[in-house]
């Protein structure tokens, strides 16, 4: 900054003395005054985006359709950028723990949210979260989805939802369902089949997934709600049977196998679904950029080729479109919820 002019000095000799100077603090001044009023969220929007390594945080351990859809567009979202798009897996209270830590990161775009389902029911299940996913977030597309494949043991005499509902009609109370814990999907999904096939099933929680097949198999349990990826392959090899999907169309890994609608309950959708939210502060030409970008790489023919082979449905919407999205899933679960009378374990 120039000193400022000596009061002695008469003021004809100093302005033709300097007028380039002169000029340039009057034009300085008031945009000075300008970048000091602005948010640091606006001045960094004016910035080239990205300049940096960005961090996507996943709410869940390493393998499984979770870490599948991450990777996979980090990849070549770090390909185009020319910049690291780093996963990070933060898993802990049943995924909560990833919202919290993004809920609570510097709005610039560089700390992501990989939302799933799981906090779509969270809304409902848990009477107090560190976050609100319509409050602290900004939805940015939806990455991909797949549905559930209803399986059953062997042994089990149904070889369709139709065979199930009345099965369970004639033995109420008898035949039961494993879910990976209280207030899962599969647990819900398991609590909609009650519902709209007005049948007395008994619920049986364990700790995850894992677990959860393990009794499946050795019989322990008579049927399940199995990701269409990890079902396929115990499908194939006559380990369980599937009696059909749980989505509103089906799968791409599983065509052969009719909906839950079209095996006679109608209105039966769920699925897993996973998509990019930002802190909702983000600045929005930042969110759209980054939705643009996803979005392009979705519909990339090799993008969707590698997703569709692990039963992973891309879907690549709009910021509109998915924000939508998720207020319709978190009024869904919460129905089923409250329904049920489910409490987080």
């Amino acid at each position: 900054m120039p000193k400022p002019l000596n009061v002695t000095m008469p003021l004809a000799v100093a302005m033709p003395a300097m007028p380039c100077l002169r000029a340039g603090v009057v034009l300085a001044a008031p945009l000075a005054v300008l970048l000091v009023g602005l948010p640091a969220s606006t001045v960094h929007a004016q910035q080239k985006y990205p300049t940096r390594a960005i961090r996507l945080v996943l709410p869940f351990p390493p393998g499984g359709s979770t870490d599948i859809v991450a990777r996979v567009v980090t990849q070549r979202l770090a390909e185009t950028w020319g910049q690291p798009v780093l996963v990070d897996n933060r898993p802990g209270a049943a995924g909560n723990l990833a919202a919290e830590i993004v809920a609570r990161a510097a709005p610039d775009g560089y700390t992501l949210f990989q939302v799933n389902v799981a906090h779509a029911i969270a809304a409902s299940l848990f009477p107090k979260l560190g976050y609100s996913l319509e409050r602290d977030f900004v939805a940015v597309t939806q990455l991909a989805s797949t549905p559930y494949a209803l399986v059953a043991h062997p042994g089990v005499p149904a070889k369709s939802v139709r065979d199930l509902v009345a099965l369970a009609r004639a033995r109420p109370g008898v035949l039961n369902y494993a879910s990976a814990g209280n207030g899962s999907a599969t647990h819900l999904s398991g609590e909609l089949i009650r519902a709209l096939g007005r049948v007395d099933l008994l619920h049986v929680p364990y700790k995850g997934s894992g677990p959860a097949v393990a009794a499946l198999m050795s019989g322990e349990v008579d049927v399940y709600f199995l990701a269409v990826p990890a079902a396929a392959p115990l499908v194939k090899a006559g380990r369980l049977r599937v009696l059909g999907v749980s989505g509103a169309k089906r799968s791409s890994m599983m065509p052969e196998v009719p909906t839950m609608a079209e095996g006679g309950l109608a209105g039966f959708d769920t699925s897993t679904w996973h998509g990019v939210m930002a802190p909702a502060a983000t600045p929005r030409e930042v969110v759209a950029q980054l939705a643009g970008e996803l979005v392009r790489i979705l519909a990339a023919p090799d993008i969707r080729g590698k997703l569709e082979s692990q039963g992973l449905e891309p879907v690549g919407d709009s910021q509109a479109q998915f924000a939508a999205f998720i207020r319709s899933e978190i009024a869904k679960w919460e129905k089923l919820v409250r329904a049920s009378g489910a409490k987080p374990e």
